[in-house]
């Protein structure tokens, strides 16, 4: 094997190829896509990479990481809860409590299309050991009543039927289209759940636009809850992570169960910090609130059949899904499917003038992909 010469300067031009890539890549291109698809999309802020470089860190796994643990602290206060957990993904975060709330043989309730039924690869069902009972949104778009848990919970049966353990609230439901549950209404159904011997656990990833939307504090929707999952990625930026929270006792398990599902990490610390930062920008959500508002109204001011978002999600209902969506794409618009529905979520990295432009590059097409063609009118007898 030939020994490899040493020269500086062919380092030195690949450094200035970066720095140069970089600095075009920070100019704005008109005409390059608009990404709709998800508030996942969004990059990590100068502050958060600043913050991730300079994270003090430990091993996580053996005594602990402090930029983790800082984090872990100050969600848990956030939330009201006692203690939490960093995990790398909201969908390990709710495996982790479905985990600790179910055994084989046992049955949980959720609103139908709730990520945990639809979203999580069935993971609740063949590695926590649920059986999924999807309830009706009957009080509303996302949100199930008192009434309807206390039904679904039912009574004890013979020892040969599912025993049902828990219910999972989602909070804002992303299939509905980022729908708000209130405080009081949580309470409702969290209460019916509790009366009747179940535990109760909320996937909160998109908590936050649900706080800023009321305008109350997160732990206000937290209220009856055995365990909580949020995101620090959806929304608010951040690279990765998410966290789990709850008692002292659950989060010395969720510790063991993330080991066990290989979520856990070394120096997590330089994710911690970009999560750390994350939660500084949760005020700023109302602006992508403002901005799908203005999306919406554009959409159907151009003929669109549009849902009017509560938060950050618009979704539109259209004749051909995929031929639309296609449509979109070719336009410069990046968008993504939802319920049957088109789904364009805005997020931090959108401006003003992106959802002008966007509006601007879909109000061209044909209204043939617009919307269901009218239900034909049955004939006089």
């Amino acid at each position: 094997m030939r020994t490899p010469t040493r020269s500086r300067r062919p380092a030195a031009r690949t450094v200035s190829s970066a720095v140069s890539a970089r600095a075009k890549a920070s100019k704005p291109d008109p005409d390059a896509p608009i990404d709709l698809r998800s508030d996942t999309v969004t990059r990590p802020t100068r502050e958060m990479r600043a913050a991730m470089a300079d994270a003090e860190v430990g091993d996580d796994v053996l005594d602990g990481d402090p930029t983790l643990r800082e984090l872990e602290e100050r969600v848990a206060g956030i939330l009201g809860a006692s203690a939490a957990l960093w995990t790398p993904s909201g969908s390990m975060g709710n495996l982790i409590a479905l985990m600790s709330h179910l055994q084989r043989g046992d049955s949980f309730l959720a609103p139908k299309g709730a990520h945990v039924l639809d979203a999580e690869l069935g993971t609740a069902a063949w590695l926590a050991g649920g059986m999924p009972q999807p309830l009706d949104h009957d009080a509303g778009p996302g949100k199930v009543s008192a009434a309807a848990v206390r039904r679904a919970a039912g009574t004890a049966g013979p020892y040969y039927t599912l025993r049902t353990r828990l219910l999972c609230l989602e909070n804002t439901h992303n299939a509905a289209g980022g729908t708000v549950t209130r405080p009081e209404e949580h309470a409702k159904a969290a209460g019916a759940a509790r009366a009747a011997g179940l535990a109760v656990h909320l996937d909160g990833a998109r908590l936050w636009h649900a706080a800023v939307k009321l305008g109350v504090p997160p732990g206000a929707l937290t209220v009856g809850s055995d365990t909580v999952q949020v995101c620090l990625s959806k929304g608010l930026g951040a690279p990765v992570g998410s966290v789990v929270a709850g008692s002292v006792e659950f989060v010395e398990e969720a510790r063991r169960l993330r080991k066990m599902l290989g979520g856990g990490v070394r120096q997590g610390g330089v994710l911690g910090a970009a999560g750390l930062v994350a939660l500084d920008r949760i005020d700023r959500l109302a602006e992508d609130h403002a901005r799908a508002a203005t999306l919406a109204a554009g959409l159907r001011e151009r003929g669109w059949r549009v849902q009017e978002p509560e938060t950050n999600i618009v979704l539109v209902t259209v004749a051909d899904l995929a031929g639309t969506i296609a449509r979109f794409a070719e336009a410069g618009v990046r968008v993504s499917a939802m319920s049957g529905k088109v789904r364009l979520m805005t997020h931090a990295d959108l401006t003003d003038a992106d959802v002008s432009a966007a509006l601007d590059r879909i109000g061209p097409l044909e209204r043939a992909v617009r919307q269901p063609a009218a239900p034909a009118r049955r004939a006089a007898p």
